[in-house]
């Protein structure tokens, strides 16, 4: 009987699970404070690989410690490492513990890494001959111990991702059989693990020089038939270090392990253990597991979820939740405004019930139970669920848990529609997906008559109710329950009756602008093929390429792999010297406006109202921001005449009222000097000042007396936004057409005149390093794992973030705060608060309330929040959106 040996590097899988859940970091602590991260990690990768590899022997191998024979050999091996943080250093006893409860042996050596136990445990395998070998860990080193026996699984994402190298895929992905991998690393070093190979030689030339020559000695046996002076020389010069590196590199298959293969068999968990381990941890999922393997199969305990389908003669069972509740009303597609509502699932504690019928949202006591301001609802997405309510005329009260949003404050990445991927996230394991029992795509399929969508959707209202108090104790821990309770869950139910208002579109205008933006684009059309010579596809990259750089000459700029860039960067340099281009511009923009939202809008005009009714993504942004989609009524151009147009079209319900418009003017900027406190840019706004043209002659080192340009002032607007949304030398130069030079030197006079700005941007960052997120002045938070990466690209981004978020996030807080004020403020007016977009606000106000409102509204976004400096509101009206600018 072949036996199959499972070989576990403990070390680089400990570090990539913790790196894995870095930035959940907080949220993986047991009651006694312990981090969890990695531990947890570390039994989900033993679940996943337990099960898939079904082993008959196991070993999990873990360093001694830093002194090795490597080390003796060269004394700087591994030197440039940074220490081990102390988060993850405290797992690794705990780490130990779990394999033993899981019935494995763990093992160590003095003198030797993990990585020579692995190689020399695997030999020994081989050699008995009925044993079939698999090595996990993270560390492609291991890679060169590959055979027709062993396979080396290295993880790509987190600790349950694998990738399977066999020899064939190795010399397939590598380019060199898995005895070459050390060849490779002695000609080049190890940045890693911080010894030197030969100088100069990188990846591509050890590679080429392994294929050519195949090992090192062969290659100094034949120094001769090496090409490049250069190259030869460094490897002459290199040839003992060159040695080293490999033997460095080579993993010692002959340790002097002291156990023996017969030690290694595997009997599975030692459950008591194990449970009394996971309570330690508060493993709640993996306890959930526990006790569902103990029963048999998983889905099938899963089926055995005890509810009670819900009719019109049991309805009256709803009377006896007095105190709480959780909810899940199930829809068809993503748009709550018109999907199909396929049924509801409600319970608490050991009680659920469950109905495909909707009519029996409208009984008596299920609305009592929905309308009620006494009992407490927790729900998956508020706004959704009051929308799909509301359609069926019950206003949801009462909602304490909104686990989409507390879900996605405790982590912005944390934001997927669905409540099983959700529920997983933070634990409860014993759910599915929706894409897994309705399937994908065009597959999806949803048959609410079938037992298993019921099951289904209670197991979602169950995930709701168990998770709560977990949630909401991790959003204590983060300081964010103010945020959630005084401005998340609130701006939710204002969002949901703006989105129910909808804001009225006239289908004539868009008819009539559509019509002549189609007659224009025929006058384009024919022009450019007047100036073409000939009539091609503009539409067409390829054939607009041919036309401008084959047969008008035009200098090429840019190529791609399929041939010429047409991209608007290239035409828009192009267009000045060549009237084609500009008129290809116009074409794609005209024809853009007519698809996008001429005939876009034209298909989602509600038919009933005439209205549009856009959602909005409370939880799609990292900053905090709002998003509109079906239809995008925060992407109405405004930067062309023919764009602005669009807004024509949108107009008040009633005769006699006016749109109104009250944008936050330069908002992020203010919240800049007031977060920086620096003392030059709040007196500017303090005193009313342009602050772009107060940049510009503080850059330019202009007097009080000098002409502030257009131009200057527009460069001066693009170094002050440059800052809030961190940007480099070379963002500024392409976004001003200034040399990276003179770029350079703006930035640093900026921060000379506001420095303030300057000590900012350095402490933000070095917060970030320390806590790895930064905050908003309402405590949202965005976690940052990428912040003491060694990698300078993603370092030196979570660092342009960690100075940008606290700034766009805080001015997202402001407008929210303003919105849910103005909603208490509006209340027994029949003013209607419609839009948000960006930093502005769009209502609809009847004539008799117009001179109340454009007091009343700035007044309430002025007071928002204090600052610093003063907020200032800007307010414009008219019969249309497009005269309300």
């Amino acid at each position: 009987m072949t036996k199959k040996l499972l070989l576990i590097d403990g070390n680089s899988i400990a570090f990539k699970a913790f790196y894995a859940l870095y930035q959940s970091l907080d949220r993986f602590t047991n009651s006694s404070g312990l981090h969890t991260s990695a531990i947890y990690g570390f039994n989900r990768m033993l679940d996943k690989v337990l099960e898939e590899e079904k082993p008959t022997d196991v070993l999990v191998a873990f360093d001694a410690g830093k002194v090795t024979f490597r080390t003796k050999m060269y004394s700087d091996y591994k030197g440039g490492r940074a220490k081990t943080p102390s988060e993850l250093s405290e797992q690794f006893p705990f780490i130990k513990q779990l394999v033993n409860a899981r019935g494995i042996k763990d093992y160590e050596l003095p003198d030797y890494e993990a990585d020579d136990i692995i190689g020399t445990l695997a030999r020994q395998a081989e050699r008995a001959g009925n044993y079939q070998v698999v090595i996990i860990t993270g560390d492609r080193d291991l890679t060169q111990l590959t055979s027709a026996k062993t396979t080396v699984q290295v993880s790509k994402k987190g600790v349950t991702e694998l990738e399977k190298y066999t020899p064939d895929y190795v010399e397939k992905k590598l380019g060199v059989k898995p005895s070459q991998i050390i060849e490779i690393k002695g000609l080049k070093g190890d940045n890693s693990d911080n010894y030197p190979g030969v100088e100069k030689v990188g990846d591509k030339t050890a590679l080429k020089l392994v294929q050519q020559f195949g090992t090192i000695d062969n290659l100094y046996d034949h120094i001769d038939d090496v090409s490049g002076k250069k190259l030869k020389e460094h490897l002459i010069n290199d040839q003992d270090q060159a040695k080293r590196a490999r033997t460095l590199a080579t993993i010692n298959r002959d340790a002097p392990v002291t156990i023996s293969l017969a030690d290694l068999k595997y009997e599975g968990d030692d459950l008591d253990q194990l449970t009394d381990f996971y309570e330690r941890m508060n493993f709640k999922s993996f306890l959930a597991k526990l006790a569902v393997d103990d029963d048999g199969d998983n889905q099938e305990q899963l089926a055995k979820i005890n509810y009670q389908v819900l009719t019109k003669d049991n309805v009256a069972l709803l009377k006896e939740f007095k105190d709480e509740v959780s909810f899940h009303l199930e829809m068809a597609t993503e748009n709550y405004h018109t999907s199909p509502i396929l049924g509801f699932a409600i319970g608490h504690g050991d009680k659920w019930y469950a109905t495909n019928d909707i009519s029996l949202l409208t009984n008596p006591d299920a609305m009592t139970l929905l309308t009620s301001s006494t009992i407490a609802k927790n729900v998956f997405d508020a706004k959704r669920t009051y929308v799909g309510l509301y359609r069926e005329s019950i206003e949801l009260k009462n909602v304490d848990f909104d686990m989409l949003l507390v879900s996605y404050l405790l982590n912005t990445t944390n934001n997927s529609n669905d409540v099983g991927t959700v529920a997983r996230l933070h634990g409860f394991q014993n759910i599915k997906t929706d894409e897994e029992v309705y399937g994908k795509g065009a597959k999806r399929e949803i048959d609410a008559e079938s037992p298993e969508f019921l099951t289904h959707i209670v197991h979602k209202a169950k995930a709701i109710d168990q998770l709560h108090n977990d949630m909401f104790a991790d959003l204590d821990k983060h300081n964010q329950t103010k945020l959630y309770r005084e401005i998340e869950i609130k701006i939710a139910f204002v969002l949901a009756k703006m989105e129910i208002s909808g804001i009225k579109v006239n289908p004539e205008t868009l008819e009539e602008m559509g019509s002549k933006f189609t007659e224009r684009l025929s006058e384009i059309k024919q022009t450019i093929y007047q100036q073409a010579g000939e009539e091609f596809n503009i539409g067409s990259p390829k054939q607009l390429g041919v036309i401008l750089f084959e047969k008008l000459r035009l200098p090429i700029l840019k190529k791609t792999k399929t041939g010429y860039s047409t991209a608007v960067d290239v035409l828009e340099k192009l267009a000045p010297d060549a009237p084609i281009v500009q008129n290809v511009l116009d074409y794609r923009q005209i024809s853009k406006l007519l698809s996008t939202y001429v005939d876009g809008l034209l298909k989602v005009i509600h038919q009933d109202d005439s209205k549009v009714h856009t959602r909005y993504l409370q939880t799609l942004t990292q900053t905090g921001r709002l998003s509109s989609v079906d239809p995008n009524l925060q992407n109405i151009p405004v930067r062309s005449d023919e764009g602005r147009l669009i807004r024509q079209a949108f107009v008040p319900s009633h005769p006699n009222w006016q749109i109104f418009s009250s944008d936050y003017s330069q908002i992020e900027l203010r919240v800049l000097a007031s977060i920086t406190g620096d003392k030059n840019m709040q007196e500017a706004f303090k005193e009313g000042e342009d602050i772009h043209a107060t940049t510009a002659r503080r850059i330019f080192g202009l007097n009080s007396n000098d002409e502030v340009t257009p131009e200057l002032r527009r460069q001066a607007k693009a170094v002050n936004f440059g800052i809030v949304y961190g940007i480099s030398d070379f963002g500024l130069s392409k976004n001003t057409g200034i040399t990276r030079k003179q770029a350079h030197q703006f930035i640093e006079r900026y921060f000379e005149e506001y420095p303030g700005v300057k000590k900012y941007t350095e402490d933000i960052v070095e917060f970030a390093r320390n806590h790895r997120f930064v905050e908003t002045i309402a405590h949202r938070r965005r976690y940052l794992p990428d912040i003491n990466s060694r990698n300078f690209n993603l370092r030196s981004f979570a660092e342009r973030t960690a100075m940008n978020t606290p700034i766009q996030g805080s001015a997202a807080d402001i407008i929210k705060i303003a919105m849910i004020n103005m909603d208490e403020a509006l209340k027994g007016m029949r003013t209607t608060m419609l839009l948000q977009v960006h930093d502005e606000l769009i209502f609809e106000v009847p004539d008799e309330e117009l001179e109340t409102v454009k007091k009343l509204i700035p007044k309430v976004m002025d007071s928002a929040i204090s600052l610093n400096v003063p907020l200032k509101v800007e307010s414009h009206w008219g019969k249309t959106w497009y005269d309300a600018k």
